[in-house]
């Protein structure tokens, strides 16, 4: 079987210039790392309007994780379909938004990972992968992408903590695959800015602390709404939100008090 997959050709540089007074961020991460909760937490402190992955609505997701290799390449197109569509509402709309996984992880990691196992076969790969290359020439990538870096042991607990009864079938040989994809492909992502957070001993959700780490780590890695902050002045926070920049609970922030969020 012959590796078609580039990754050179999967970077293609976008052609959609987005607004410039807003954020959109996308985190990224295997099975089981917390996307989704630290995407509804973020979104919540911010005031980013959020994007999921659809999962509890997804016609495919219990079948494929029965029989990959029947379903990897309708699921594959699912998710394509629906990331898009997404990605495509974040980039057209006027407000600050953050992504539950990015259109960019289908083909350089689940996509690919399928192929190269022997889960889809190379025709599809190939369809799969002209049409990706099609799809996002119309977007524009997000300002930032935070990869989430969570260990096997780690991902397994999680998956085994949430109780979905589909998932409790997942290889472990799988989640190593996307693990190593992932870091390989976030080793080489230059479409924007990128964030890797080693999560293995983070727990958002239950200590403060150690959301308000990652929260610090996201405004650092904004460093150009800083210099944007720098170059217009606010009068007061009624604007800041105007911009869409940041919620209503707010305060007003200079480049130097980004870090004066009220909770």
């Amino acid at each position: 079987m012959n590796n078609t997959h580039d990754s050179a050709s999967l970077t293609r540089a976008p052609v959609v210039t987005p607004h410039s007074q807003k954020i959109f961020i996308a985190i990224a991460g295997n099975i089981g790392t917390g996307k989704t909760t630290l995407t509804r937490l973020l979104s919540e402190r911010f005031g980013w309007n959020s994007h999921f992955e659809s999962v509890s609505d997804n016609p495919y997701l219990a079948d494929f994780y029965n029989d990959m290799a029947r379903w990897s390449f309708p699921l594959q197109i699912y998710f394509l379909n629906h990331r898009f569509t997404a990605h495509q509402n974040v980039t057209h709309g006027a407000d600050s938004a953050i992504q539950d996984r990015s259109i960019y992880e289908d083909a350089n990691i689940f996509a690919r990972n399928l192929f190269e196992t022997g889960q889809m076969e190379e025709r599809d790969y190939k369809n799969y992968l002209e049409l990706y290359r099609v799809m996002t020439q119309f977007l524009t990538p997000p300002d930032l992408v935070i990869y989430l870096r969570k260990s096997l042991p780690r991902l397994k607990d999680q998956i085994a903590l949430r109780g979905r009864d589909y998932e409790k079938a997942i290889p472990d040989s799988y989640l190593s695959s996307l693990n190593r994809y992932y870091d390989e492909w976030m080793g080489t992502y230059s479409l924007g800015k990128k964030l890797i957070i080693d999560s293995d001993q983070l727990d958002f959700v239950q200590r403060p602390q150690d959301f308000e780490y990652i929260c610090s780590q996201i405004l650092g890695a904004l460093d150009q709404r800083d210099l944007f902050l720098e170059q217009r002045s606010f009068s007061d926070k009624s604007e800041l939100t105007t911009a869409g920049l940041f919620p209503p609970a707010v305060k007003t922030m200079t480049a130097a008090g980004l870090q004066d969020l009220s909770r």
